[in-house]
């Protein structure tokens, strides 16, 4: 490796790792590296919580690319965490003490899972999904009937609750939402959501916040109001939290927690980008700047990052959006991601239905099951600011 890395990428997530294609197309000098403390190859998250939850594929499908692409395109995996961040400087120094020189740092540390903040939150029985290893202990708790109890009931609780039924377990679900993702998608789409995991034996225990964990009958028992809910692992899905803590080091204003960056991922400060979870980012389109932990996102706006750190134009101007499968059911959102003022959900024959989010006269959101066309139609609309006509 030579003295200075050409791009060092802090992070081996999807960000991290479309950012050192981007620039690898673009620009053949110049030394590139990932730094990541998971010491593996970067992988495909969204099967953590339902393909691999179940069962259906192996630890060893879930790499993006093998080993030999790092060989190909000349991009160094090294294994650790970055401790420190001189942005003046243009350094970073590791755990072990080893220091690395950039002429541009990208910062695609992601996000960790977050816990409430409540008396037990940290039983040995609660667990988070988040990461390969996240799941792997999960799995080696989950022997015979295990009982789980889920907190949270957004995408994520939802998936990991409907995947554990699969696989055969009891399954509670806690949320102080009184439907899943009503806050997101109003009620009438978490209606439906709340009937497929009822009609999956998920049992649902909604409208009231989680007051404390405690020991229970050999196990643990959730409190949530006047409930008191016994379960041999407990997985908190309660939403996650940038890590950022590089950022504020290098003295970068947060912006709740958050990395803000401009459409082409710069922060403000020079040699020092930001992509995927842990950023907030200006979209063209938009108009704004916006928030998303979307896993299509953190792979656009890595390649936007690597694109910009290989000196060409690119910006962020798409519309936030991905996938959840809850279940048998695949849901498709794509939208601005900041709130809506009205809604409308039509039914379709197929089973299928779309949900239609306004703000101002045109449309802002919109969330498809079998409907296809709508979601391809959706997604253009709102770039094109469309008017309100669902």
């Amino acid at each position: 490796m030579s003295d200075r890395l050409g791009l060092l990428i802090i992070g081996g997530g999807p960000a991290g790792l479309a950012a050192a294609r981007a620039y690898r197309q673009l620009r053949r000098e110049g030394e590139v590296a990932i730094v990541s403390d998971e010491h593996r190859m970067p992988y495909e998250r969204p099967p953590l919580t339902k393909e691999l939850l179940r069962g259906e594929i192996g630890f060893d499908q879930l790499a993006i690319e093998d080993e030999d692409w790092l060989i190909e395109q000349r991009v160094q995996l090294i294994s650790g965490r970055a401790v420190t961040l001189s942005a003046g400087e243009r350094t970073v120094t590791l755990s072990g003490g080893r220091e690395l020189s950039y002429g541009t740092c990208l910062l695609a540390t992601g996000a960790e899972p977050t816990r409430l903040p409540i008396p037990g939150a940290d039983h040995p029985r609660v667990r988070v999904v988040r990461t390969a290893d996240h799941v792997r202990e999960l799995l080696e708790r989950l022997t015979g009937g295990a009982r789980v109890i889920v907190i949270g009931s957004g995408f994520i609780g939802c998936e990991i609750a409907a995947s554990l039924r699969m696989r055969g377990h009891p399954v509670q679900l806690v949320s102080d939402e009184t439907a899943p993702n009503a806050a997101r998608l109003g009620d009438e789409a978490a209606a439906i959501i709340r009937d497929w995991l009822r009609d999956d034996g998920v049992t649902l225990h909604l409208g009231a916040p989680v007051d404390r964990i405690e020991p229970g009958a050999g196990a643990a028992a959730v409190i949530a109001g006047e409930r008191r809910i016994e379960a041999d692992v407990i997985v908190m899905a309660s939403g996650v939290s940038p890590r950022s803590e590089l950022a504020a080091q290098a003295g970068l204003e947060l912006d709740d927690g958050a990395i803000g960056v401009d459409a082409s991922m710069r922060t403000a400060r020079d040699g020092l980008l930001a992509a995927g979870d842990v950023c907030k980012a200006h979209n063209l389109t938009a108009g704004r700047a916006l928030r998303v932990e979307h896993w299509g996102d953190a792979l656009s706006e890595g390649a936007i990052a690597g694109a910009t750190a290989a000196g060409a134009d690119a910006v962020w101007d798409s519309v936030p959006g991905f996938w959840s499968t809850i279940g048998t059911h695949t849901l498709k959102y794509a939208a601005w991601g900041d709130g809506y003022e009205q809604t409308s959900l039509r039914r379709h024959d197929n089973g299928g239905f779309t949900a239609w989010y306004g703000t101002g006269g045109r449309p802002v959101g919109v969330l498809t099951h079998d409907a296809d066309e709508d979601y391809d139609r959706g997604s253009e609309r709102i770039a094109h600011g469309a008017r309100w006509t669902p």
